[in-house]
């Protein structure tokens, strides 16, 4: 059995009946067009959560229960003369319009708010027909400062107010959320002058944003990818249609796996996104190395057709091994908890086999085309691909114990940061950098306090639909106590409306007064449960938010309300992200440990796992640092981008070793098949390493803060990998050779250097 398990027959079976392979690529081509005809992004977040664990259930208890503020839309309006009478009596008129917007359950401002009178009726809590700018002055103050709700919806200074939006889930549902914003977005155009100014956030509108980014970026990193990696094969090859061919099988490649993971999942995520992009620079790299080795055995002399046949026999093993570890490394991911991070982890490995499938099939074929065509590749490769060569050979022939020893003791000063570096995760990490909307709920949480809810769910006693007096006591604790944390006024309750009941309106009163929509927000239907809802700051990280859970907490069990719950999307992406991330961080050393072991089964050699240890381990190591220098830690998308860097630079390893393992079985010494596989191997590894860093460079430009994030720690990984095997491999084989040959098999110049 080959080191790639017989998995490379399949690139011999193309060239053995091209016919037959050509048919079945074809025909999975026709079913990934078909699945491209519905493809989408979902920028649902809560697809990443979902699965993740108690927080979950929780949460979907809650939404189960209570109609939340979680898929509001908040209207922001500011305006330097908010207390003319014309421009008070415009927002009305919005606010009007807004309620009776098709999308509308209801509303929230102050406009939309009334007050109960002791005739039992009730009356608009901002007055009509106001005439002077103190009038306007004088009922918002006394609104802001009498009303809890409204010292959440109204600025101190009177500059500015927020109205929200409560969409229909029904009509939401049937027509969707760019529907729903663009509904809105005409209204607020229409109202939109030089007096007033007028701003759309929420989280509606944050997952707009990102799905517009996701979908930017899907296309851009497609085609700047592939533009880039023709390019790099250009310069490596100096001929176009050596590039071409090249580039062929990564663009078959990620079109394989755009149309599978849409036919298994019905949509990409912001996550899954990345792995297109992956798919296609891995790709890239194996079919260059594959190139690469072709145009060699085509110049030592090699008939073409048989140069092709040797070259499936000798490279399809190592990338059917890299297939291997790399799926590895993907499938560690699944050990993390989340709807979102399983589907990128076995979209991950679905594109790893789509891939060396393309290379096993679609790239001997577009060869036995191009031969057939009169194609020839005379030009050999660019000098710039081996000119780092004799420099690398120079170090580990000079100096191969020194650079073992000291690369050893680096990668084992790299593990203080590597145990220093903890979970960090901020939900704006998930927006765009240039978020709009994030900028407005960032004024806002300036103005009155906050736009993103955390909740906390009182048990009750369920006999009365207006709350027994004992179960609004309850209440009003919760009620204390969360606004303790939260801030006064910036808590909402049934137990806002105090100053009502003060004033002997009972609370069925009040409640008829506020309306369904918001008594939906506030007590359950059965009355068995009621909802305090405090608002926090966008800006807060996941520590300050279980902090702030945790002080909550502490507060409600000393009141006697332990069964009382505490949930909301921002308690649930805090809590779950810590988790996800710190399990990823246990994928990450598993893949590097099962990585090893399975180059170890492969070759049949634990000397060879041995060898592979330190230079696949110090570029991780030397990532995680920069990660803990400069402060960024460990976040969703840097602990898998280390684990599929891993996955992908280990590849180079494997290529390396494999072709030092044919040296030293055709009697070559330890240094002699070392030059010989620098020599052979380097080029190719530096060409592909080029191809995988272009690749991956796109990633940067990425407005998503985490895919960004992603590129550049790949970026940097791999390059510390390519310095690991082209110096640090080298010098650990030829420094290490009494421990790897036996020593009447030394010469003595190996002896020595030993």
């Amino acid at each position: 059995m080959s080191i790639g398990f017989g998995l490379e027959r399949l690139g011999l079976l193309t060239l053995k009946w091209p016919r037959i392979a050509a048919a079945i690529v074809l025909a999975f081509s026709a079913l990934c067009i078909f699945g491209l005809f519905r493809f989408e992004i979902d920028s649902d977040l809560l697809r990443l959560y979902r699965g993740t664990g108690a927080e979950y259930e929780r949460y979907m208890r809650l939404s189960e229960s209570f109609e939340t503020f979680e898929n509001d839309v908040y209207l922001f309006v500011e305006s330097d003369d908010l207390t003319d009478p014309a421009v008070i009596e415009e927002l009305r008129y919005l606010g009007l319009e807004l309620e009776v917007n098709p999308f509308a359950a209801g509303t929230l401002s102050p406009f939309s708010l009334r007050q109960p009178t002791e005739d039992g009726a009730s009356v608009p809590a901002v007055p009509e027909g106001m005439e002077t700018r103190a009038e306007v002055e004088a009922a918002l103050t006394q609104l802001r400062e009498t009303d809890p709700i409204m010292r959440n919806l109204i600025f101190a200074d009177n500059s500015g107010m927020v109205m929200i939006f409560f969409p229909d889930p029904d009509k939401l549902a049937a027509e969707g959320e760019r529907a729903m914003i663009a509904s809105l977005q005409d209204l607020v155009s229409f109202y939109e002058t030089d007096d007033i100014s007028l701003h759309l956030t929420g989280p509606p509108v944050w997952k707009q944003e990102l799905l517009n980014a996701a979908k930017g970026d899907q296309w851009i990193f497609m085609v700047v990818g592939l533009v880039l990696g023709f390019i790099t094969a250009l310069l490596s090859f100096r001929t176009f249609w050596g590039a071409l061919i090249a580039t062929l099988t990564p663009a078959v490649s990620a079109f394989w796996l755009m149309g599978t993971v849409t036919l298994l999942f019905g949509a990409f995520t912001f996550l899954t996104n990345i792995v297109s992009v992956l798919v296609l620079v891995i790709a890239f790299a194996e079919s260059m190395y594959f190139c690469l080795y072709w145009l060699r055995m085509s110049q030592e002399g090699i008939e073409p057709r048989a140069a092709l046949q040797r070259t499936v026999e000798r490279v399809s093993p190592a990338c059917a091994l890299t297939t291997l570890t790399t799926i590895i490394a993907f499938a560690t991911l699944t050990l993390a908890p989340g709807q979102g991070l399983q589907e990128f982890a076995i979209s991950g490995a679905i594109g790893m086999c789509v891939a060396f499938i393309a290379l096993a099939t679609v790239l001997p074929l577009t060869l036995l085309l191009a031969l057939k065509l009169g194609y020839k590749l005379r030009k050999p490769p660019s000098v710039a691909l081996t000119a780092p060569i004799p420099m690398a050979r120079r170090l580990a022939r000079v100096m191969p114990r020194k650079i073992a020893f000291a690369s050893v003791g680096i990668a084992i000063l790299l593990l203080i940061p590597h145990f220093s570096l903890e979970p960090r995760f901020a939900f704006q990490h998930f927006l765009p950098s240039n978020s709009e909307s994030l900028a407005i709920s960032s004024e806002i949480d300036e103005g009155v306090g906050g736009v993103s809810p955390i909740y906390v769910r009182v048990p009750l006693s369920g006999t009365s639909a207006t709350m027994t007096d004992a179960d609004y006591e309850r209440l009003q604790t919760a009620h204390r106590i969360a606004e303790r944390f939260f801030g006064k006024g910036k808590v909402i309750s049934a137990a806002s409306f105090d100053q009502y009941t003060d004033k002997g309106f009972s609370r069925e009163e009040v409640f008829e007064a506020i309306g369904d929509f918001l008594r939906a927000r506030l007590v359950s239907g059965d009355g068995s449960q009621a909802l305090v809802t405090g608002f926090s700051p966008t800006s807060e990280n996941a520590e300050q938010t279980e902090a702030l859970v945790a002080d909550l907490r502490a507060g409600l069990d000393a009141a006697g309300l332990r069964d009382a719950e505490i949930t909301g999307f921002r308690v649930l992406s805090a809590f779950a992200s810590t988790e996800m991330i710190g399990t990823l961080q246990m994928s990450l050393g598993l893949a590097v440990v099962l990585s090893i072991v399975l180059i170890g089964v492969a070759f049949r050699s634990w000397k060879m796992a041995l060898i592979a240890i330190v230079p696949n381990s110090l570029p991780i190591l030397f990532t995680e640092f920069v990660l803990y220098s400069s402060g960024i830690h460990l976040q969703f998308t840097t602990v898998i981008s280390l684990t599929i860097a891993f996955g992908i630079a280990v590849d180079d390893t494997i290529h390396f070793l494999a072709h030092y393992a044919r040296a030293r079985e055709r009697g070559e010494t330890i240094g002699g098949a070392v030059d010989t596989t620098l020599d052979r191997v380097g080029p190719a590894l530096i060409a592909t390493t080029l191809i995988l860093v272009v690749g991956c460079s796109v990633l940067i430009v990425s407005v998503l803060p985490q895919v960004a994030m992603f590129g550049m720690l790949s970026v940097i990984t791999l390059l510390a990998a390519l310095v690991g095997d082209i110096i640090v491999l080298p010098a650990i084989i030829i420094g290490g050779s009494r421990l790897f040959a036996p020593r009447r098999e030394l010469s003595h110049e190996e002896v020595t250097s030993s």
